[in-house]
């Protein structure tokens, strides 16, 4: 019985001196455990898509029907009924987004996860228009007095893509503004070339051309006015309006 009492304290001395004598593994052990549990946990992180339906004349929130899908496959799915929306996206693929309110032209948005913030979130919100009224092609850029338009307006445009292709009866018309400054004959001739830029990429990603009419405005038409920098944006713009449904 003595020696097993001795035995004991023995052995627990041993491995605690094994362990006091290497710390460095003891560290080098524990940091590389962190750092992959840190790796993984980043890796299963999913991004999260948010935004909100907004009424594009008084930009308050709008309850509606959303339904959203991944595309091209449409191998997941989800619906709410509200003025926001949040999901998670796995992945690399985008997903489609299409928000429904009664009286409105429905409202599509695509999410990209590789345009996800640092906070791996994807915010985008869904502007809508009440039906007859036409519809402001948010994020369409142009270069600055040319019809050129800027690759950043291609999600955009592939957006009314996709409005186009689910609803093969729509006809739209495009109508071109600028502002008024300078020149009125060639702003009216700047406003026509941009939206027969617009028709152009609309008709290369398969939508038939007697679909799309087009109406240069010039700057005869402005949304806000005054001359500042911020009012002469604004003016600067397409719209796109169904003639027939």
């Amino acid at each position: 019985m003595q020696l097993r009492d001795k035995q004991k304290p023995l052995r627990l001395n041993l491995r605690l001196s094994e362990l006091c004598v290497k710390p460095s593994m003891r560290f080098v052990t524990t940091s590389i455990i962190l750092l992959v549990a840190t790796i993984l946990l980043a890796q299963e992180a999913p991004i999260t898509a948010e935004g909100k339906v907004i009424d594009a004349l008084t930009r308050k929130g709008v309850k509606a029907k959303i339904f959203y899908k991944s595309i091209p496959t449409g191998g997941i799915t989800g619906r709410f009924n509200d003025s926001t929306f949040s999901f998670p996206i796995f992945g690399s693929s985008k997903y489609q987004i299409v928000a429904t309110v009664d009286g409105y032209i429905d409202g599509t948005a695509i999410v990209d996860p590789k345009t996800m913030d640092a906070n791996r979130k994807v915010i985008r919100d869904i502007i809508v228009t009440k039906k007859g009224a036409s519809i402001v092609l948010e994020h369409l850029i142009f270069a600055q007095g040319k019809a050129t338009i800027s690759p950043e307006s291609f999600p955009s445009l592939d957006e009314v893509v996709v409005m186009l292709e689910e609803r093969p009866s729509i006809v739209i018309q495009l109508e071109g503004h600028t502002d008024n400054q300078g020149n009125a004959k060639l702003n009216l001739e700047l406003s026509e070339d941009r939206v027969e830029n617009v028709k152009k990429y609309l008709v290369s990603k398969g939508i038939a051309k007697d679909r799309i009419k087009t109406k240069a405005l010039g700057g005869t038409q402005p949304l806000v006015q005054g001359n500042s920098m911020e009012a002469r944006a604004k003016n600067r713009r397409v719209e796109m309006r169904i003639l027939s449904e």
